[in-house]
């Protein structure tokens, strides 16, 4: 009953924007933004059970990609619509780095953190170790994140970087798909959708996609441009509501899965999905900017970067390369995760672009640090061995031999 009840609560929260928006009714900037936000939240819910259960009916390898394209579904409506309206006015450029700079950072800074300190709130256990499976995804972070940063040294966003960006997603699908996938962990509403005979449940898929899918359409507009409205009429500055409070509606809802999953005792899965979907938004949604941009365009056409775009995207890049270095040992640590929700947090207290660029120095000095003094960070980090197809299937293997299978959060020292 209280997984039925709250399939319902899911749903009716995506299915009032889409009744407000088709009845037309007329709402100030602010109540447009709140109701067309829990409109995103509530599709995201139903995306990620809905994604759970398809795991049941599609083939693995398609599996895999289509479920990497739902995780990026509802912040790549919002940062596509910004790319879009960009190519008619380049104004909006800086919306859409912003928003995608901001859901990043959110991802590591907050996602990442708060499912070990939940973890060791409820445990007292002071680290989680990741399946030797999760290398793959590690490793195509790492390859994404060194690319990264040629994009603030070269200020644009090409068609060049599509084409890079996209094919290490690819690559990346490929060679995940090939290695095989476990049997799907259902739990909550998305174990009670699996239990149902396969005609209904197929039935009741279809309809959590349709309804999501619906209610994303027609919130991204609304959504990103009362965000902008009630910006200016509240004196906030847009680039920072657009960068916070955007990714906030379309990431809470896969971050409170992940959190319930560490209360539950399996960290090392939750981090592991976050992690699967930094890779996601740090390939398939940068690389969708510049493809938008250009199809609004009319032709092939670079977004340039103003000098608060560089600062962030420069920033953003370097705490990758933090967040990658800090689980390149498969293990992530209180301490560790005290360290990056510490920088994270302090770096919102300061808008100097001195400040941005002191912390990008420091994220990448606290990299080399990490690869110089630990040798297993260092392996996890080069071991370019990773991105072959089968790659996962055999680090495990590899994992199972060291004693690091199955169970491996019983924790240790920080």
């Amino acid at each position: 009953m209280g997984n039925l009840l709250a399939l319902l609560s899911a749903a009716l929260l995506a299915l009032q924007w889409v009744f407000l928006r088709l009845a037309g009714v007329e709402l100030t900037p602010h109540l447009t933004a709140l109701l067309s936000g829990i409109g995103i939240f509530g599709a995201a819910i139903l995306l990620s059970w809905a994604a759970e259960v398809a795991q049941l009916d599609v083939p693995q390898s398609l599996a895999f990609a289509f479920l990497a394209l739902i995780a990026v579904l509802p912040e790549y409506a919002v940062d596509m619509y910004f790319a879009w309206t960009a190519g008619k006015n380049p104004a909006y450029a800086q919306y859409a780095t912003a928003n995608m700079t901001g859901a990043n950072r959110l991802l590591i800074g907050f996602g990442w953190t708060a499912v070990v300190i939940v973890y060791w709130l409820k445990t007292r256990k002071r680290a989680v170790e990741l399946d030797p499976s999760r290398s793959i995804e590690i490793s195509y972070l790492t390859v994404a994140t060194v690319y990264s940063f040629l994009i603030p040294l070269k200020g644009t966003l090409s068609l060049v970087d599509t084409a890079v960006l996209l094919t290490i997603f690819g690559f990346y699908i490929v060679s995940a798909s090939r290695a095989g996938m476990k049997e799907p962990e259902l739990g909550g509403p998305s174990e009670f959708l699996g239990t149902l005979p396969k005609v209904p449940r197929r039935l009741c898929t279809i309809a959590l996609f349709a309804i999501a899918g619906l209610a994303i359409f027609l919130a991204a507009e609304p959504f990103a441009e009362s965000l902008l409205a009630t910006g200016r009429a509240y004196g906030v500055e847009e680039f920072i509501l657009v960068q916070w409070i955007a990714p906030l509606a379309s990431e809470s809802p896969e971050f409170i899965v992940a959190i319930l999953f560490a209360l539950r005792g399996n960290p090392g899965a939750s981090i592991g999905t976050l992690i699967s979907s930094k890779v996601n938004q740090w390939t398939l949604l940068i690389g969708m900017l510049p493809l938008a941009y250009s199809a609004s365009s009319g032709h092939v056409a670079v977004m340039q970067l103003d000098q608060r775009q560089v600062e962030e995207v420069l920033l953003t890049a370097a705490q990758s390369c933090f967040g990658v270095a800090v689980i390149a040992n498969l293990r992530f640590s209180i301490v560790d995760a005290a360290v990056v929700a510490g920088l994270f947090a302090s770096q919102l207290l300061f808008t100097s672009p001195i400040v941005r660029y002191g912390y990008s120095v420091a994220y990448v000095v606290l990299t080399i640090l990490l690869l110089a003094t630990n040798r297993e960070i260092r392996h996890g980090f080069f071991d370019v061995r990773r991105l072959r197809p089968g790659a996962r299937a055999a680090g495990a293997a590899h994992g199972q031999r060291l004693g690091v299978g199955g169970d491996k959060n019983a924790g240790g020292p920080g």
